[in-house]
């Protein structure tokens, strides 16, 4: 029921969901760009559209009143993002305890414009020995779906060549808000 109602809600609103799903049952997916809160309703009727159950994290700020609840029940984890608590091993023992897990986050970590992507889910697929699924939103043509899935080889700049060529063409709905995509050099 949920399914049939996604796909006739994302139909009136004037969107199309691009979805092949992975063969694999476990990865992380990110989703990008992410400059509007518009993106996760949007995300959620296409996840809901394809019957995918999708774990994610929020800040903790969020899960508050009934948004709490609501939050838990559509798969959100809240995050304390002031403390930093092994969350790389904490999502990667997930996975290993779980026989499907879909993963999902935005790597520029926030709807404003960012300098760098955050690179945990890069170090949790490897951690977990996942695939990454790359999920898109592109506001001008109204699509939202699932890409290119790849093993990430523990070369990251390599593997951020690929990530970066997928999401070239796709535009947030305020694409001043989004930055470069490139990673923090240590």
């Amino acid at each position: 029921m949920l399914k049939v109602f996604s796909k006739v809600i994302l139909k009136l609103i004037g969107w199309h969901a691009d979805v092949t799903l992975p063969e694999e049952k476990k990865y992380v997916m990110i989703g990008a760009p992410h400059t509007t809160n518009w993106d996760l309703p949007i995300g959620l009727l296409c996840f809901w559209s394809a019957s995918i159950r999708l774990t994610w994290v929020g800040k903790k700020q969020l899960f508050i009143g009934p948004f709490d609840y609501l939050f838990r029940a559509l798969g959100g984890i809240p995050v304390d993002r002031s403390v930093h608590t092994g969350f790389i091993d904490q999502i990667a023992h997930q996975f290993d305890s779980r026989d499907e897990m879909i993963f999902g986050l935005t790597p520029e970590g926030t709807r404003s414009r960012t300098e760098y992507w955050k690179t945990g889910f890069y170090y949790i697929a490897l951690k977990a020995k996942v695939p990454i699924c790359l999920a898109y939103v592109d506001f001008p043509s109204r699509t939202i779906g699932f890409g290119k899935t790849f093993i990430p080889t523990g070369d990251i700049d390599k593997d951020f060549e690929i990530i970066k060529s997928f999401y070239q063409d796709k535009t947030g709905k305020c694409p001043e808000h989004q930055g470069p995509i490139r990673i923090r050099k240590k």
